[in-house]
């Protein structure tokens, strides 16, 4: 190594050298960033992922069965006080936000016909998890004859591992009905997502209302490509220049006056995460209450696009929003990954604080806490891998692609049947 280069490096080792490395990277990134580009919808979307696993490691616990494995658990069965700690977190809403917005734009660039643009969707949807459901197949004999983990402990981490992949499945069905999306805004503008709401509060009336025993259970999955794509057909409109600032302020408005009275006059639940032990869950399928949430996000986030845009502008700023755009998917499919990378050994080592005990103190909060950097650090490491799996695979065989999905359906049937 030549002089020089053992300067850099050494450098490059001091706290001051890896900042000046950071500016350096952060620097490149602002310069070849088209001028073209939306950052304040990429801003949007980076802090929409950051909320799912922030939300996921904080709010998702285990308790330790010395006889059968890890289970789990959830500091608001204890806590109920947390419960407003969901509503910030819960930011699915500003995803489809800006997902919709971000289709109108791509939808209307493409160069193929309708059919071919969903299918590239789709595809590199799809292929993000196929990868994360093959290597679990093929973990989860491993785990268990190889490294003696009970069987319990691996329902457990199948049900978290597929838990936010329903997410990119209805995200799927709802991009590939981007067309009728960009159809009803230019006919309806902001009102096309009236429908949808509409669609859920009846739905909700009739599984809450009066006559609530006489329904049949399944009613409730009647809100679950209405209740996500309320969102997502506001930023369609929203791309489509529908949706001005009075309309923000009317969705902002409208949308925290619906919260407040759904809450206090109609009792939902206060979670807007599912709470073991609770009959009612917000979430799974989407209740009125996640739309009001979605539509007081929608507001705020056209209102405060333009200074958002501008705080952007700044590469120090700029530049893990981009990094994390670019690791979405590896994001949303394997940061529950990491959270058992850390939770699995250590149920071998009996209870550890905020861990592997139950989360029914604050010091299991606080010691949560403590461990979301040890998450977040086994994230970027299993990231470092994961990416590869959602590169296309043009070097892989028919009869490699086939074993993927026999291995993921596999997986999912393991994970569903738990």
């Amino acid at each position: 190594m030549s002089a020089p280069a053992q300067v850099r490096t050494r450098t490059a080792r001091t706290p001051l050298g890896a900042l000046t490395a950071l500016t350096a990277l952060s620097a490149r990134i602002d310069a070849r960033t088209p001028a073209h580009r939306d950052r304040a919808i990429d801003g949007l979307r980076a802090l929409a992922l950051l909320a799912v696993p922030t939300g996921h490691w904080l709010l998702g616990g285990f308790t330790l069965d010395s006889g059968s494995g890890l289970h789990n658990a959830s500091p608001l069965g204890t806590f109920g006080s947390l419960a407003p700690v969901s509503w910030v977190l819960q930011m699915l809403g500003i995803f489809f936000l800006v997902g919709g917005y971000s289709s109108y734009l791509s939808y209307g660039r493409r160069k193929g016909s309708a059919r071919e643009w969903v299918a590239g969707r789709l595809v590199r949807l799809g292929r993000p998890v196929l990868g994360v459901t093959a290597v679990w197949a093929l973990l989860l004999p491993l785990l268990h004859y190889g490294l003696g983990v009970p069987t319990a402990t691996l329902h457990t981490a199948s049900t978290l591992v597929v838990q936010p992949l329903w997410f990119v499945g209805v995200y799927a069905v709802i991009t590939a009905l981007t067309p009728y999306c960009v159809r009803a805004s230019r006919r309806l503008g902001v009102w096309a997502a009236a429908p949808l709401l509409g669609t859920v509060a009846v739905v909700d009336l009739l599984r809450y209302g009066p006559y609530a025993d006489a329904m049949p259970s399944w009613l409730s999955l009647l809100n679950l490509l209405p209740g996500w794509m309320f969102a997502y057909q506001l930023g369609v409109s929203w791309a489509d220049r529908k949706v001005d600032r009075r309309a923000a302020w009317a969705l902002c408005a409208g949308g925290a006056a619906l919260f407040a009275v759904l809450l206090l006059v109609f009792h939902y639940p206060a979670s807007m995460v599912g709470v073991p032990g609770e009959a009612r869950t917000n979430s799974h399928p989407p209740s009125l209450l996640v739309l009001a949430l979605a539509a007081a996000q929608s507001g705020v986030a056209v209102l405060v696009r333009d200074r958002l845009a501008r705080l952007l502008r700044r590469p120090a700023l700029w530049a893990p929003v981009v990094i994390v755009n670019l690791s979405a998917m590896t994001i949303l499919c394997w940061h529950q990954t990491a959270m058992l990378a850390a939770a699995v050994p250590a149920a071998f080592a009996g209870q550890l604080p905020g861990l592997t005990t139950a989360p029914e103190t604050v010091g299991w909060i606080l010691a949560r806490l403590a461990w979301m950097p040890v998450f977040a650090v086994l994230l970027v490491t299993i990231a470092r891998f994961a990416r590869r799996l959602e590169t296309p695979w043009d070097g892989t065989g028919p009869a490699r692609r086939t074993l993927a999905g026999v291995l993921a359906a596999g997986f999912a049937y393991f994970a569903l049947a738990a």
